[in-house]
């Protein structure tokens, strides 16, 4: 608005709001970890996808991605610690066109080296069985997974004043 009420006009078309919703997946044969994300830049870690037929995993994902309306998809990528690809990474390339082909929606392949390490580290030792079956370690790996791709897209915070 302007100061005498109006509403200001900057000429020419505004660009659209680009919303970004993005799912970060960890994929396993057995659980599927996912995270959530936006244009804020935070990370966080959604519930796993721990149905024991492959079918209703991948229902599930369906309705993840419908219900929350998911504009980016990023999928951690197992490369081997020397850099190269091996059987593992293979079966993700198969799933990212898989999720190409179903949703038309970008996916984007992040290095997911150390992440389950990673996320595992947080739980106690007495309790990383349990936890491992409930697939909370698959979901924190994935939140790490999309929050490196995050910090990757999105621009550094300004400097506080």
């Amino acid at each position: 608005m302007t100061a005498d009420g109006r509403r200001a006009h900057f000429g020419g078309h505004r660009p659209p709001l680009q919303i970004m919703r993005c799912l970060g997946i960890d994929y396993g044969t057995k659980r599927i970890g996912l995270a959530g994300g936006d244009e804020l830049g935070l990370a966080t870690p959604l519930p796993a996808l721990v149905e024991a037929e492959p079918q209703r995993r991948w229902a599930a994902l369906v309705g993840v991605i419908r219900q929350r309306r998911i504009t980016d998809l990023v999928l951690g990528y197992p490369y081997n610690m020397d850099g190269s690809v091996g059987p593992k990474a293979k079966e993700v390339d198969a799933f990212a066109e898989r999720l190409r082909t179903e949703f038309g929606l970008p996916v984007h392949l992040v290095d997911e080296r150390l992440t389950s390490y990673e996320a595992e580290a947080a739980v106690p030792k007495r309790e990383r069985r349990a936890v491992r079956s409930s697939g909370l370690v698959d979901s924190r790996a994935a939140a790490i997974i999309l929050q490196d791709f995050l910090n990757q897209r999105l621009p550094p915070a300004l400097p506080p004043e």
